[in-house]
């Protein structure tokens, strides 16, 4: 399995250093020249390697760490993201409904990745308690995910566990899913709740 994150701000520098934490590999790109954050990444870790946006794009698994408004130009890399999962990071607070034509806006995404299985998840954290030890108070920091492809979810949910995180499954994009998703001016009443599960 190949990971990759395109977006290398603050959210896409934090989730490469949960990788890293676990010596699991990963890509990251941007729209920018590789070389122009190579020290960023080595400054991360030996296995945070800068590609391409093409060569990004090409994981099994990729994570996007954009702007909300930036994702369509994302998606136009590839013809077809079949069969690869997309997990949705970005938060499209202050995004006026009628411009998500008044569905959730991972749907959004998910409709702009053509063929893509697409998870929502790691966005209702900031980057500073992100960026903590996954193992808090004697528990595990919570990420929740939701999506409408129930075994990319559990595919997801198997990576999180894997950097240390406890997922919390909260079901589909319209359902649970309002839950970590901003709707114009308002956040969903999951974001930036910190929570801690205990074994």
């Amino acid at each position: 399995m190949t990971y990759a994150i395109i977006g290398f701000g603050e959210i896409g520098q934090t989730l490469a250093r949960a990788f890293a934490r676990r010596g699991i590999d990963i890509s990251v790109a941007t729209t920018r020249d590789p070389e122009s954050f190579a020290s960023a990444a080595a400054a991360i870790g030996p296995g945070i390697t800068p590609k391409t946006l093409a060569e990004a794009a090409e994981a099994d698994i990729i994570f996007l760490a954009v702007r909300f408004q930036s994702h369509s130009d994302v998606a136009k890399v590839l013809p077809s993201w079949q069969g690869k999962i997309i997990v949705d990071v970005t938060n499209a607070y202050g995004v006026p409904d009628e411009e998500l034509g008044g569905q959730p806006s991972a749907k959004v995404v998910g409709e702009a990745f053509a063929g893509g299985r697409l998870v929502k998840g790691f966005n209702h954290l900031v980057a500073a308690v992100l960026d903590q030890d996954p193992v808090a108070h004697g528990g595990r920091r919570v990420v929740f995910l939701t999506s409408d492809d129930e075994a990319a979810a559990e595919e997801i949910g198997a990576l999180a566990d894997q950097l240390g995180f406890a997922p919390i499954n909260l079901g589909g994009l319209s359902e649970g899913g309002l839950l970590v998703q901003a709707q114009g001016n308002s956040w969903g009443r999951l974001i930036f709740k910190d929570l801690v599960q205990f074994d």
